[in-house]
């Protein structure tokens, strides 16, 4: 079965289609633009559709030349068959190739290896034939004759005959797919304390089949063993597995009791040690896997969060010993101005304080304050919601998460655009222009630190890299960006620009000036043809030259879009009569209707407070409203005003069978709950959530 056949099976998606979709791939445009602007070739996948399709063509090609070059080094040994290559060419994945190949495999100093420079096959294969024992010793008996330069006993070569047997049944591709079946279905992984450490309490004494094992456990005890905290261990059914290799491995009674010892040996020593580690590497990829597009879409949401517009911002990045940072922040995300209060403990003459604060809210007319969720955060918060109340100013706050400021503001581009600024400073108006527009800010910050994943400190780098930089891509390119004000960070994820050309449209905006028409592009030194074909949609013009590029119609359709004035519905007679195809026709249409639409102002508006609650407020039943912070596998973490965030359950999302959190809830939900449980000491809150 050809790539294309069985990713057209595999995908659902027609080969007529599949085949134009992957040459625009294969031909560098990128998955944003093919995605909107290439839907009558692609059908109308969407970005993640075409992600997938992309990584699966991957696989499938490097699956394709690994089999060429098996077959290759095992014809370079003679041993290629017409079986062979049937079996090779009817892998479906890697793991079942590299068994197929593990019998041709080179081979360094093992037992069997050894055993067989020595010429001790010839006794092996007595036993796979299941000669006399008798037969057998006496053959050795005479290969010592013919070679006195061998010192070994009888019985060592014996031994040396077994090894080799050992390792054929080892190597045995059907042997170790029966035993990886039995694993999967009857195995379980057992843990144990090995150190004190309460962090991994739960796994002092735990034990899980396998295939019941959820995600949050495989990487958590991953991290217990790496901490050498938790002894783990594979408990699997070996008499199932013994009885199952010997009915396809013992054909007669006449070597039952040998081949039994070698099967015994061959499991103990060969194929369980690496099966487990097999096993071991797979549920842990698989875990990876589902974090890291939990990570994913947990960043996907938090980006595409509502932004806080015409808002003149506050920013409280809250402290003890140095203070708590106050940056102001204009509608625009303009830096106006900064303090330090002295809120938290002992230091702050609180008069002081509020005279500076008051100034601070009025010289910069401040709708909102948005405060840090760092250490302090929620002394400063108390201070902040009495001194509102007893000024009784129209003035409301939120919190806003930390994660990642203090990366972004020791970064260069911070240093570049506020060079005379402290780095606590340069944090603070991060925190508030990320309340403004979560976007914009945020991609200044590497995915990563972001904070809305579950141990991704665990996760394979590389993998999440690249999940992380196509959710940034995704969201980006959805959103459009403004050429005129974007940043170098955001612009590197606009389709078909690199940071390079990125600098250089900053740089021009900073020698020539503003951008007037998307043709200006065209002067940006390193964005030809190409990449404005690729980027140019994607780049929003505001009070521009031409009004349609301020939306996303792309300058390729401009002349089908300025026919289009007055007209209400795209049909299929239309789109014929006009030569373009119905797909884009809508998209036009849709554009036309609402220029330069933000597509974030359809969702939930930025939950902003107005009273302040401590845990020793709470009690079993309040019903609460707050915000999604994280999901994980085992449900949501909720923002409800505390200093720590409440977590619900997830048998606690819905009356219902919930499979997973995030099938319920999204980082950015506003959501109502109720108490179900309150832990003062440990400051934890359970929570349920309500309809």
């Amino acid at each position: 079965m050809s790539i294309i056949t069985k990713l057209s099976k595999e995908l659902n998606i027609d080969e007529k289609r599949l085949i134009p979709t992957i040459e625009l791939l294969d031909g560098g445009d990128s998955v944003p633009f093919i995605s909107r602007y290439r839907k009558e070739v692609t059908g109308g996948l969407t970005d993640e559709e075409l992600r997938n399709l992309l990584k699966r063509l991957t696989y499938l090609r490097n699956l394709e030349a690994r089999k060429e070059e098996i077959k290759s080094l095992i014809d370079g040994q003679g041993k290629l068959t017409e079986e062979l290559v049937a079996e090779i060419d009817a892998a479906d994945v890697l793991s079942a190739l590299e068994d197929i190949y593990r019998p041709y495999k080179p081979k360094r100093n093992t037992r069997g290896s050894i055993a067989r420079e020595r010429g001790y096959e010839v006794f092996a294969n007595m036993i796979a034939e299941e000669k006399n024992l008798e037969d057998i010793l006496e053959a050795i008996k005479n290969f010592k004759i013919e070679h006195p330069e061998d010192e070994l006993e009888v019985e060592e070569i014996l031994q040396g005959a077994k090894d080799i047997e050992a390792e054929n049944i080892s190597d045995s591709s059907k042997i170790r797919e029966m035993i990886k079946k039995i694993v999967w279905r009857f195995s379980s992984l057992k843990t144990t304390k090995k150190e004190e450490n309460h962090v991994y309490e739960m796994y002092y004494d735990f034990e899980e089949k396998i295939k019941d094992l959820k995600f949050h456990n495989t990487l958590a005890i991953n991290r217990g063993e790496k901490d050498d905290v938790l002894k783990v261990e594979m408990v699997s059914p070996m008499d199932i597995i013994i009885s199952n290799i010997k009915s396809t491995y013992i054909n007669s009674h006449t070597l039952e009791e040998l081949k039994t010892e070698i099967i015994e040996d061959s499991l103990k020593r060969l194929i369980m040690p690496s099966i487990e580690r097999e096993i071991r590497s797979d549920l842990t990829q698989l875990a990876e896997t589902a974090s890291i597009e939990l990570f994913g879409e947990n960043l996907h949401n938090l980006l595409m969060i509502r932004p806080l517009k015409d808002k003149n911002v506050l920013a409280l990045d809250p402290g003890i010993r140095t203070g708590t940072k106050a940056s102001a922040v204009d509608k625009l995300g303009n830096f106006k101005e900064h303090d330090v209060l002295f809120i938290a403990g002992a230091k702050g003459d609180k008069t002081q304080v509020e005279k500076k604060l008051m100034g601070l809210i009025k010289r910069n007319d401040i709708d909102v304050i948005a405060i840090g969720n760092g250490t302090a955060s929620r002394e400063v918060e108390s201070f902040v919601a009495d001194f509102v109340r007893e000024n009784e100013l129209n003035v409301s706050w939120t919190i806003v998460s930390e994660a990642g400021a203090s990366i972004y503001s020791a970064s260069e581009e911070a240093t570049e655009e506020f060079p005379d600024l402290d780095v606590t400073v340069r944090g603070a108006i991060s925190i508030g222009r990320r309340l403004q527009d979560p976007l914009a800010e945020l991609v200044k910050i590497e995915p990563k630190h972001i904070g809305v994943g579950q141990y991704q400190h665990d996760l394979n780098e590389k993998n999440l890299d690249m999940k992380l930089h196509d959710v940034v891509e995704t969201c980006v390119n959805t959103v459009g960006v403004n050429l005129n004000t974007a940043s170098v960070p955001l612009l590197k994820y606009v389709s078909g620009i690199n940071n390079t050309v990125a600098t250089n449209i900053v740089k021009y905006r900073n020698e020539v000036g503003r951008f007037n028409s998307r043709k200006d592009l065209k002067n940006i030194k390193g964005l030809g043809p190409k990449a404005f074909e690729q980027s140019a949609g994607f780049l929003r013009i505001l009070d521009g030259e031409e009004i349609l590029d301020s939306t996303a119609v792309h300058p390729e359709s401009y002349e089908i879009a300025k026919k289009l004035k007055g007209t209400e519905e795209a049909t299929e007679e239309l789109a014929n009569e006009l030569g373009v195809g119905l797909f884009t026709l809508r998209d036009i249409l849709e554009e036309l209707k609402k220029p330069g639409r933000d597509p974030r102002e359809d969702l939930d508006e930025v939950f902003l407070k107005s009273d302040i609650l401590t845990i020793e407020d709470l009690k079993i039943g309040d019903v609460l409203k707050g915000t999604v912070r994280n999901v994980v596998d085992f449900g949501c973490f909720v923002d409800i005003g505390l200093h720590s965030e409440g977590l619900i359950h997830i048998s606690n999302l819905s009356k219902g069978f919930v499979k997973h959190p995030k099938d319920i809830v999204s980082v950015g939900d506003i959501v109502n709950v109720e108490v179900i449980s309150i832990d003062i000491k440990r400051e934890r809150v359970g929570l349920k959530k309500l309809k």
